[in-house]
C-alpha cells in the first residue's frame, strides 16, 4: 500500500512581474506555474487548493478569524514501496454459455385455491 507525505503551503496573493507577463491575471498564473512546476520537479503532485480559517490577534486581547488560502501537495513516501501487486484481470471471452444463456426450471410450489383478492392498499382514497 502506498503511504503519502503532504506539504501544505501558502497560496500566492500577487502576481510577481515578469518579462511580457502584463496583466494581473497573467502574472498570477505564471507565479503559480512557476510554483508549481518548481514543487512538481521535486515529486510533489498539486491535490488541491483549500480556504482554512485562522484565528490570530487583535489588540491586546481580541482574536480576529481570518482565511487563509492554501495549496496541498502529496508524494510517495521515500522508501516506501508498493508491496501489493496489482490485481491483472482476465480479459472477457463470449463462451456458447454466454451468448445464450439456458434457464434452469426448478419446481414451483403452487398453492392451490382461489387468488387471494386484490384491494386498495392502506391510504388510496376509494372513489365513491
Amino acid at each position: 500500500m502506498q503511504r503519502f507525505e503532504y506539504k501544505v503551503i501558502p497560496a500566492p496573493k500577487r502576481g510577481e512581474k515578469r518579462h511580457g507577463v502584463k496583466t494581473t491575471e497573467d502574472r498570477f498564473a505564471q507565479t503559480l506555474t512557476e510554483l508549481m512546476n518548481s514543487l512538481g520537479a521535486e515529486g510533489w503532485d498539486y491535490v488541491r487548493a483549500d480556504t482554512l480559517p485562522c484565528d490570530e490577534r487583535a489588540g491586546l486581547t481580541g482574536t480576529r478569524t481570518t482565511y487563509q488560502n492554501m495549496l496541498v501537495f502529496r508524494r510517495v513516501r521515500a522508501g516506501d514501496s508498493v508491496t501489493e501487486a496489482p490485481i491483472a484481470l482476465a480479459p472477457l471471452r463470449a463462451t456458447p454459455e454466454a451468448e445464450a444463456p439456458a434457464l434452469k426450471l426448478g419446481t414451483a410450489h403452487v398453492a392451490s385455491g382461489p387468488a387471494p383478492a386484490i384491494g386498495p392498499a392502506k391510504g388510496d382514497i376509494a372513489a365513491e
